[in-house]
């Protein structure tokens, strides 16, 4: 069934309860490359957990994550054509190993592009402290239906992008990914057979599965921190960034980042730019 305005913005979410596990927080990060130089004791106080561990500060993209929400038929969403089309973490406290959380999903708009130019779904999740109720991080994510345009909903606000600058970046991060790094990092949640099975992502119109957009937005998460914030994870504040185009597992992200808070990705091997119009707050 098409897309119901009224029914998809008030479909119930339930609160997802989570403990963050040493074991469920180093996997993460290498899904997203930690670890990926071995030698790297930076990189090693993120997956190694009999240390004290670090947490990447995009870990929140994956934690509540709602298994199987988008391909529920009650929604109307058509979620072969589904991809991610932004993601923004603001952290407003701070997170350790063996802490237990709620994390409050939401949709907080629906954008009708029209007929044959899909809709736009904006979600937020509100992560607090299970014990004190502190507020400890919040996400908003834009989701592309792009085969859900024309149901009546509203046109509008579509958010607005910042204007990057237009010099040379001050530092270039260039992270490898490996081929099958989309089959690692599906384990965080995301079972999207488009990162996965060769004939799903045909009918999406892809010549082989994809990255998961949230495994790109890692690994320019790890390219601030080493960049920016000497990989200290406290550092790093805010930060959000535009999918532009899909990665291909085993190629290589070059983060670009100027200084005053703003970074782009692209690939290597394509020069094509995959991540734009992100911008980030460290200190």
């Amino acid at each position: 069934m098409p897309i119901h305005y009224e029914t998809l913005m008030n479909f119930e979410i339930p609160d997802v309860h989570y403990t963050l596990t040493k074991r469920e927080a180093a996997f993460y990060a290498l899904s997203c490359g930690f670890g990926a130089d071995p030698l790297d004791e930076a990189q090693l106080d993120y997956v190694d957990f009999d240390r004290d561990l670090k947490i990447v500060p995009s870990m929140p993209v994956v934690m509540g994550y709602l298994p199987g929400f988008i391909a529920d038929p009650r929604t109307g969403i058509d979620h072969v054509k589904v991809v991610h089309g932004d993601q923004t973490v603001e952290w407003l406290g701070s997170l350790k190993a063996g802490q237990e959380v709620i994390c409050r999903n939401r949709i907080a708009s629906l954008i009708d592009k029209g007929e044959g130019r899909g809709a736009l779904m904006v979600m937020e999740r509100d992560m607090t402290d299970a014990v004190s109720g502190a507020p400890l991080a919040k996400t908003t994510a834009t989701i592309v239906l792009r085969g859900d345009g024309g149901f009546g909903g509203p046109s509008g606000p579509v958010p607005v992008q910042p204007k990057m600058p237009e010099r040379s970046p001050d530092v270039v991060i260039d992270l490898p990914t490996r081929p099958e790094q989309a089959l690692y990092y599906r384990f965080n949640g995301d079972d999207n057979p488009l990162h996965a099975a060769p004939k799903f992502a045909a009918m999406a119109g892809f010549p082989r599965p994809i990255l998961h957009g949230l495994c790109t937005f890692g690994v320019v998460t790890h390219a601030l921190l080493k960049a920016v914030c000497d990989y200290n994870p406290s550092h790093l504040r805010k930060f959000g960034c535009r999918f532009s185009a899909p990665v291909f597992p085993g190629e290589t992200i070059r983060t670009e980042i100027w200084a005053d808070g703003f970074f782009r990705a692209r690939v290597v091997e394509r020069d094509v730019v995959v991540v734009s119009n992100g911008t980030f707050s460290a200190g």
